[in-house]
């Protein structure tokens, strides 16, 4: 079975070893974080030169490790195999299985409400107080950013620093995969970049194995660990996955969930349900920003798959539209890039026959590089003059000049039409990791 080397995660590692704060590596399960530590960034460790026994490993999710879970019982895991002063590195796999326990001595009733927290010990306590040990590196993985990632400043403050994971990029499946690049994108429009699902041989199989992600991973993590009923859950997921790139919000998906599944339930549950489907990394929000107005609109919003492959396994391959498919990894690819991603609104007058009327067209992605800006339409096809009119309209509308980018469908190589807008394959564009510099 071929490795997957996932060399970007690696290097990333590797640039913020020793930096004196907890790495964490969060992302959607199964996506290879657990794979990352335990074995890549391990052994380039051991290449190097690193001792085995001054690498120490505890995967919380295994039966070995339970008692572990306990803060305190970690603590002294840890400080019993600090034997020498010589550099070590402590990776501990799925943090959020780690529970608090009450400190000891302490009267919980006697301590004023707003301070009740303080009476327990976590793991953010535990690993705060071990990253004071200089000789002590610290990686964690972890795949629910409630817990982790939208705590870090507060419980870690400036003291933890986040590498999100994805699954495989099409660079990444086209590197291993063995086929022409034509024939890498079609599979990976429909399969994704889960990595077992991308080493599984057998269709049949690796359509069953994603799908049980779904149903006994997915699903059964939410409902537990965020408190939501598994009622109409798993329609809202239906429906957004139907609909991934169109723009929607809570109240109109209750709308759909009411109508079709007579669901009775509000916008207001719609919400929760959705953050519980960010937080697990399923699904991506991609908020709405006014070009010229330079401000951030509520409402709609736009949901992205993180995986194609999940999204299209969840609704039983029945809706393998390339078009919206090229969009989502299109959103993927610039996330995992590291960069801000926004969706464009472009407001401008017309005035025909005399009348003057208002008008909103759409740029794909506001991709945001500091102080700069890319514009990005994901244009499928545009042999059409009119199709091509349709896609640049926005961009040329955006009154500034900042890079802009059409996607299309294929290979073709980057070229520049005479406004200055640059034209590229969808291929060409996700192989070149600096193809939007």
């Amino acid at each position: 079975m071929p490795e997957i080397k996932r060399e970007l995660y690696v290097d990333r590692l590797l640039s913020k070893r020793g930096n004196g704060k907890v790495k964490i590596i969060t992302g959607i399960r199964r996506c290879g974080k657990s794979y990352l530590l335990s074995h890549l960034f391990k052994d380039r460790l051991l290449a190097e030169g690193v001792p085995a026994n001054h690498i120490l490993e505890i995967a919380l999710d295994r039966r070995e490790y339970a008692d572990l879970r306990d803060p305190n019982c970690l603590y002294a895991w840890v400080l019993e195999r600090l034997t020498d002063e010589a550099p070590t590195y402590l990776f501990i796999d799925e943090i959020q299985l780690s529970y608090k326990v009450r400190r000891e001595g302490v009267v919980e009733s006697r301590i004023a409400p707003e301070d009740r927290e303080l009476a327990y010990i976590s793991f953010y306590d535990v690993l705060n107080d071990l990253m004071m040990r200089p000789n002590l590196d610290i990686y964690v993985t972890g795949s629910n950013s409630r817990m982790l990632s939208k705590d870090i400043a507060t419980n870690f403050r400036d003291r933890g620093t986040e590498l999100r994971m994805f699954p495989l990029s099409f660079a990444e499946y086209y590197a291993m995969s063995g086929l022409e690049k034509a024939d890498a994108w079609a599979e990976y429009v429909i399969w994704g970049g889960m990595p077992l699902a991308v080493l599984e041989k057998d269709e049949a199989e690796r359509a069953r194995y994603m799908s049980g992600l779904f149903e006994k991973v997915y699903v059964a993590d939410v409902v537990e660990r965020y408190g939501v009923e598994d009622g109409y859950l798993e329609s809202l997921i239906d429906v957004v996955a139907s609909a991934v790139g169109s723009l929607t919000n809570p109240s109109k998906l209750a709308n759909t969930l009411n109508s079709v599944n007579h669901a009775g339930t509000t916008d207001k549950t719609v919400k929760k349900y959705l953050d519980a489907l960010e937080d697990a990394f399923i699904f991506e929000k991609a908020r709405r920003y006014d070009v010229k107005g330079k401000a951030y609109l509520d409402s709609p919003v736009k949901y992205y798959a993180t995986d194609v492959g999940l999204r299209n396994a969840r609704l039983g391959f029945r809706q393998i539209e390339e078009t919206h498919l090229m969009e989502n990894i299109l959103y993927n690819e610039l996330i995992r890039r590291g960069y801000a991603v926004d969706v464009g609104t472009v407001r401008y007058a017309e005035t025909k026959d005399g009348k003057k009327t208002e008008k909103q067209h759409e740029i794909d992605f506001v991709v945001n590089l500091g102080t700069k800006k890319v514009y990005i339409q994901s244009a499928f096809q545009i042999n059409d003059k009119e199709k091509r009119r349709q896609e640049i309209l926005p961009l040329l509308k955006s009154g500034d000049f900042f890079k802009k980018i059409v996607v299309t469908s294929g290979s073709a190589k980057p070229h520049m039409d005479d406004n200055g807008i640059q034209y590229v394959g969808i291929i060409p564009f996700l192989l070149d990791e600096n193809s939007i510099e």
